[in-house]
């Protein structure tokens, strides 16, 4: 059976104050994520407007090479500082898609 493709939504809300901290805190895993051998992409985005709320867009190639992204220390690090840093709980949210890829 092939594996399918996974695409994950992470959503990160700042705390007043600790938006620049927390764009750093998310940036700090973008190049050790790229370079998983499971990563598609792995971007950061802002909210249009509001620099204190931010998305990763990811894709990874199978459900198992997320699940060894999610075991990573990097990521482990920034799940640890979110409290800190953030305002609301993070929101994950894993994808499949319907249509045919472009």
């Amino acid at each position: 059976m092939a594996k399918k493709k996974v695409t994950v939504l992470a959503r990160f809300k700042a705390k007043t104050g600790m938006e620049e901290q927390l764009k750093q805190a998310i940036m700090a895993c973008v190049g050790p994520t790229r370079a998983e051998a499971g990563c598609i992409n792995y971007d950061l985005h802002y909210l249009s407007g509001d620099k204190g709320s931010l998305l990763l867009y990811e894709n990874w190639r199978s459900k198992e090479d997320l699940d060894e992204h999610l075991e990573m220390p990097y990521l482990k690090e920034l799940k640890a500082k979110a409290d800190e840093l953030c305002s609301e709980p993070l929101e994950i949210a894993l994808w499949e898609m319907v249509s045919d890829p472009a």
